[in-house]
Order: C-alpha cells, then sequence, then structure tokens
C-alpha cells in the first residue's frame, strides 16, 4: 500500500490516451496524486526538465523520481504498489499473451486509427479498410485466448484492459465526429464488448471526457489539419 508521506505527480493532457492510461491506473490502485495539465504548445519548465530526453507526457514524478514512457509507468506503479489489482496474470503464459496484444495495439493498431482523423477521400478509405482489419484480428485474439473473462468490478482490470479503454474508449465520439466506424458489436463484438463493460466501471468513468466535449474537439481539431495540408 501506499505510504503516507509518498508524494506522486502526473504530467499529462486531457485528450492523450497515453495520459488515460495512467490517470487509470492511479485509480485502480487508489493512489493519491496531483494532476499538472500540460499545454503541449508551452510546456512547463518542470517536465522539460523531469523529462530531457523526450520531453513529453505523461511523466509520473514519485518523491522526486521521475519515470517516463506510459507502459514503462503503468509496470512501475504495478511493482511499486503491489496492492490489488495486480496490472499481470500470474501465469507466465497468460502474461505473456497480455503483452502481445498490448504491443499489437501499439504497433499495429494505434497509428492506423490515427491517420483516419487526417485523412479525406481515397487515402482515408485506405486506412479505415486496414483499421478494420487489425481491430478485427484483435477482437478474434480476445476472443481466442480471454474467452472467460469477466469485468464486473475495478479488480478485473489489468494492464491490456487499461490499454484497451485508453484507447478504444472513444470509438463513438470518433465515429460522430468523422463519420467513420471502426468498432461496432457486429463485426467486433468481443472488443465491443469489453468497452462496453469497462465504460460501466466506477474508476473509467472518473476519468472520462464528456463525449460532447471529445466529438467538438475532435471535428475542430481535425478541420484545423486538414486545412493546414490544403494549405502546404
Amino acid at each position: 500500500m501506499e505510504e503516507k508521506k509518498s508524494k506522486v505527480t502526473l504530467h499529462g493532457t486531457w485528450i492523450s490516451p497515453y495520459s488515460k492510461r495512467v490517470e487509470i491506473a492511479l485509480k485502480l490502485k487508489g493512489i493519491l496524486y496531483e494532476y499538472v495539465e500540460e499545454d503541449l504548445q508551452n510546456k512547463s519548465e518542470s517536465l522539460i526538465q523531469q523529462n530531457p530526453v523526450h520531453k513529453k507526457i505523461p511523466l509520473l514524478v514519485h518523491d522526486g523520481k521521475p519515470v517516463a514512457e506510459s507502459l514503462v509507468i503503468l509496470e512501475y506503479i504495478d511493482e511499486t504498489w503491489t496492492n490489488s489489482p495486480r496490472f499481470f496474470p500470474e501465469d507466465p503464459y497468460e502474461r505473456a499473451q497480455v503483452r502481445f496484444w498490448v504491443s499489437y495495439i501499439n504497433q499495429q493498431v494505434f497509428e492506423v486509427t490515427g491517420q483516419i482523423m487526417f485523412q479525406e477521400g481515397e487515402a482515408q478509405a485506405k486506412s479505415v479498410e486496414e483499421a478494420r482489419k487489425r481491430i478485427k484480428v484483435l477482437d478474434e485474439g480476445l476472443e481466442k485466448h480471454f474467452p472467460n473473462k469477466n469485468i464486473r468490478e475495478n479488480d478485473d482490470v489489468g494492464l491490456l484492459e487499461i490499454i484497451i479503454i485508453a484507447t478504444f474508449g472513444v470509438h463513438k465520439a470518433h465515429r460522430e465526429a468523422i463519420g467513420v466506424e471502426i468498432i461496432s458489436p457486429v463485426n467486433t463484438p468481443t472488443l465491443y464488448n469489453w468497452i462496453e463493460r469497462l465504460q460501466d466501471l466506477s474508476v473509467v468513468k472518473k476519468v472520462e471526457v464528456p463525449h460532447d466535449k471529445l466529438v467538438n474537439f475532435i471535428q475542430n481539431y481535425r478541420q484545423k489539419c486538414l486545412q493546414q495540408a490544403a494549405n502546404a
């Protein structure tokens, strides 16, 4: 359990799924922390000094010791605060599967789904097709390797669940803002159900961004990026 004198600070941004990963992990462990909202156009001196290599969020500072990179931070949290829930299964093979699918989301899914927001026409259509293929692979992997997964309370959440909800929890806002559906109960039923059950948990509700706020941000940011690309 966390010691009383322990001081934890998280530097992040409200829109970042990487920040959301750490926020959820801290809430799951019941860790009291100070949150510092960073302006990525005008980063704080504290962020720059304590993360001199990347100068990026999220950054966790625990008793003056900085820890960078979201996955590194999540493992650090789990190893430092060993109370429930633990983020990895006890079984070595199950741990390997968790690490594999987390890596798959980070390396194979996240980038292509992100591209869709900044594209139009044929380019966007190609990215949507590719994203659907890759997310279908994820959906089938979840069904095969975690067939008996129950998500009913906060203690049912581990590393893979944190990554899934932080990455895909906003899929309905993206659909409304961009008009493209990537995740659905028909084509990706297992992933869709995981997200629905995770969103019902109190710990996720505490860090959720309001749907309308997300939709407005995505629409405005997309329009700004498309306009800049057109003027380039």
